[in-house]
């Protein structure tokens, strides 16, 4: 079954604008990752820096460590 024109007109037209929708689905889903990117980062960051002052803190005290050697997990 052969198209006509006019039913050729419409579908490259939803074929175009479907196109462009999921381009820009595409760039809103990497915008959104590279906020959950950022986020995980600077979450990882304050958990560092928080470990830091438990290792220090275990020192002073002259008490084990009870998460030394624990897996930090990004």
């Amino acid at each position: 079954m052969s198209l006509t024109d006019e039913q050729r007109e419409l579908y490259e037209k939803v074929v175009a604008e479907t196109r462009v929708e999921i381009d820009d689905l595409d760039r809103q889903i990497e915008e959104e990752l590279k906020k959950v990117k950022d986020r995980i980062a600077e979450l990882q960051n304050a958990k560092n820096a928080s470990r830091q002052t438990y290792d220090a803190a275990c020192m002073r005290l002259g008490i084990p460590n009870d998460l030394e050697g624990a897996e930090d997990t990004p």
